[in-house]
């Protein structure tokens, strides 16, 4: 995998987080980056640890400890860095008499899953707050003419129907669900 060292925004645009959650998940102690002049900085290695940190998140819905816990531990292996291992298996244990737990990690479909998102981080470029960037408006001018190339051969009413129909449809309510507590019967 590329070597790369990316802000926290881009990290969050390459993972597919929000940027809280990844905000989260460093002042959790669960992923370490480097810190430079108050900023962190996501190398690929960072990166694979918040991908699993997630995956188990979503699987298991762990807790912080835990995740740094296994964070730590899987990055730890032999060949992490690169994804070689196509599954990690992590054990755990509570106590002396409980059997371990067993968790199978697909740690080469996480590693091959960053590598294909890896391209976003162009994207969410960090820029710094106050004075624009030089020929920002030559590149904000150049977005729009390539968004319009999309919407050629697309009539003003056509677009406008577009709009109220999704703008109609965002705006009902989804499924609602109520609990009712029913007697129970002889």
């Amino acid at each position: 995998m590329q070597q790369v060292e990316l802000k926290l925004k881009q990290a969050s645009a390459v993972l597919g987080v929000p940027q809280k959650d990844l905000q989260n998940f460093v002042q959790g102690r669960v992923l370490k980056p480097r810190r430079r002049l108050g900023l962190y900085y996501f190398d690929t290695n960072v990166l694979l640890q918040a991908k699993v940190a997630i995956y188990l998140k979503a699987s298991l819905g762990a807790s912080t400890r835990y995740l740094s816990k296994f964070a730590e531990a899987v990055a730890g292996l032999p060949g992490f860095e690169t994804g070689t291992p196509d599954f990690v298996c992590v054990k755990s244990s509570r106590g002396q008499a409980e059997p371990p737990i067993e968790i199978r990690i697909p740690l080469g479909a996480l590693a091959q899953e960053l590598r294909q998102r890896l391209p976003l981080a162009a994207a969410a470029r960090d820029l710094p707050r106050g004075r624009k960037r030089p020929g920002w408006k030559r590149d904000f001018l150049a977005a729009v003419r390539e968004a319009a190339g999309d919407l050629e051969g697309v009539s003003e009413k056509q677009l406008a129907d577009t709009i109220r129909t999704y703008r109609r449809e965002r705006g009902k309510p989804g499924l609602t669900v109520v609990a009712e507590a029913a007697k129970a019967s002889a």
